[in-house]
């Protein structure tokens, strides 16, 4: 890997991309994210992937522009770049973004890949290819129409105007904005819940979700038959019986719960 710098600490991994001079997605940084990407397959042991830049400017700017030909070579670099999008969104992973800088074009594809994108006040966020004569080319359109509704989608898609974190959230292109002061304990406190899961929690939940949003009854149907299966697990009911004791479904829940969650999860690694 020469273009990211991936680190590893308690079932979260991180990866910081640096592509100078500006973070533009080539095909050599296509391909270094597809290979990681694929790694994570058969791998149970990563709860969450982080990307973040390493660029003090962009998050990730966009497609290279010098692939967008009708060369056999540029198509093929189009089409991994496609290909690296719906990798993003197969993971069995949490996928997050932490955007601190721009991501335009392939660069907001990418972050809304992502389950989770949050953003500073030094990000922006747009879809501007209709300024060099071409739609969205990684699913932006796609989820502009299906994240905002035809108006707002028409309008953002044929303006290619920037976005702040800030109407990036209201829009839903990203889950949250996050005052950069604030991001690093924000990130830690909410990796810290993630890093406690199995990764089939984060799997179960995906597959719900991904099921409701195309079919409502199928998604409950899903639902049903994770709940009925869990409840059957030796886990479940070692879990329950130790929520019980510390206070669940007594007073104690209505102001700690999470300090039941805490004494149940002491109990149960002991």
């Amino acid at each position: 890997m020469n273009k990211l710098t991936i680190t590893q600490e308690n079932g979260i991994a991180t990866v910081e991309i640096n592509n100078p001079p500006v973070n533009v997605l080539t095909i050599d940084l296509i391909n270094e994210i597809n290979a990681f990407l694929l790694s994570l397959q058969d791998d149970r042991e990563t709860k969450a992937v982080v990307f973040k830049s390493m660029h003090e400017s962009f998050f990730l700017a966009h497609l290279d522009l010098n692939v967008i030909n009708g060369t056999q070579g540029g198509q093929a670099a189009s089409i991994e770049f496609n290909h690296m999008i719906a990798n993003i969104k197969k993971m069995k992973q949490l996928s997050v973004a932490v955007v601190d800088g721009v991501a335009r074009g392939g660069g907001n594809e990418f972050v809304m890949a992502c389950d989770l994108a949050y953003g500073t006040e030094n990000a922006a966020f747009a879809q501007p290819e209709i300024h060099v004569n071409i739609p969205t080319g990684g699913q932006g359109a796609v989820q502009f129409a299906r994240r905002m509704g035809k108006g707002k989608a028409l309008q953002a898609l044929l303006m290619g105007n920037d976005f702040t974190a800030q109407q990036a959230e209201q829009h839903n292109i990203i889950t949250q904005f996050v005052p950069k002061a604030e991001l690093e304990a924000f990130l830690q406190t909410t990796l810290a819940v993630i890093s406690s899961l199995e990764v089939r929690d984060i799997v179960m939940y995906k597959e719900i979700i991904a099921a409701s949003i195309q079919d409502e009854e199928a998604g409950a149907e899903l639902e049903l038959r994770y709940f009925l299966e869990r409840a059957k697990e030796q886990k479940t009911a070692a879990i329950i019986a130790a929520f019980l004791k510390h206070g669940g479904q007594t007073e104690r829940e209505a102001k700690d719960i999470q300090g039941i969650f805490v004494d149940t999860a002491t109990e149960l690694s002991q």
